[in-house]
């Protein structure tokens, strides 16, 4: 019988032993701020505010700034946290910050930011012709101006065509955080090879839960916390990873900003957590867990 899945063999938590503490804790806590751009000549990917008649025009003006605010000062409040805390974060970019933005390229590159491939400005990838020359161009930009291998991958809007993964093993990518399949990486089957699929998540997101879901200011924070809480009910007795999604125009704004600090406070206190970057994450955990075959 074929597997459900055709790229990740389904398996329930507690199927396989629990994977060793990482530096010592359970919980490895993935900064993963998304750094997008926006042309301002497109239509916008997502919108704060409907068109006025519903009458969707370009350029998006209120839109597009939305956006802009949060690169202009929702990022330096982000690179600033992390800073005070000690924290190495990962930026999911578009490569075109890298030319459209080189201020704050630089900036994520001065603070020791993993860059992760986010492809070349913000449209998903399904919608995109020629996907290989996109993938390509994006990765050489990206690789070209921060000195990384840039060896991890998020689709923009999570969109891959069928042969994405294939497409991104094959430029040199090692880890993929399209799959919202576990709490633990887990392997890929590819056509190009084996690759190691790393959580990401629609529920620590700030997307989903402000713009889609409209929740309060504190909503990510509490989750966070009854998240640990969670984890805590069994004495924290598997290792397992948190990714916490962010885009700056989102959580940088003051009235998330002052919820999201506390509790990112909380969690550089806490003895469980350990902050990890993608590639780390990847690393650790195909050290422990080679690829089938």
């Amino acid at each position: 019988m074929p597997d459900a899945n055709p790229r990740i063999p389904f398996q329930m938590e507690g199927d396989a032993p629990a994977l060793p503490a990482y530096k010592g804790k359970r919980v490895i806590v993935h900064v993963a701020v998304n750094v997008e751009h926006w042309p301002f000549d497109q239509p916008m990917p997502r919108a704060i505010l409907p068109p006025p008649h519903g009458i969707r025009a370009v350029p998006d003006v209120p839109n597009f700034t939305w956006v802009e605010y949060g690169l202009r000062v929702g990022m330096p409040r982000l690179l600033d946290l992390c800073a005070a805390l000690g924290i190495r974060a990962s930026n999911l970019s578009n490569a075109q910050i890298c030319t459209h933005y080189p201020r704050l390229a630089e900036a994520m590159l001065k603070a020791d930011w993993e860059f992760v491939g986010h492809g070349l400005y913000q449209k998903a990838l399904a919608t995109i012709e020629d996907d290989a020359g996109m993938v390509a161009e994006a990765l050489s930009i990206m690789r070209g101006f921060s000195g990384q291998k840039v060896r991890a991958w998020l689709g923009a809007g999570l969109s891959e065509k069928a042969d994405t993964p294939e497409l991104l093993r094959r430029n040199g990518i090692e880890f993929l955080h399209d799959w919202l399949v576990d709490d633990v990486p887990t392997w890929m089957r590819t056509d190009a090879g084996p690759l190691l699929s790393l959580p990401y998540t629609v529920e620590l997101n700030d997307v989903p839960i402000y713009v889609v879901g409209q929740h309060p200011s504190a909503a990510l924070a509490d989750r966070i916390r009854d998240s640990l809480a969670y984890f805590a009910r069994d004495g924290f007795a598997r290792t397992r990873v948190m990714t916490v999604a962010l885009h700056p125009h989102v959580i940088g704004v003051p009235h998330r900003m002052e919820s999201f600090t506390a509790v990112m406070q909380e969690l550089a206190a806490h003895p469980q957590v350990a902050f990890a970057t993608s590639s780390e994450i990847g690393d650790w955990y195909a050290g422990l867990v080679p690829p089938p075959g």
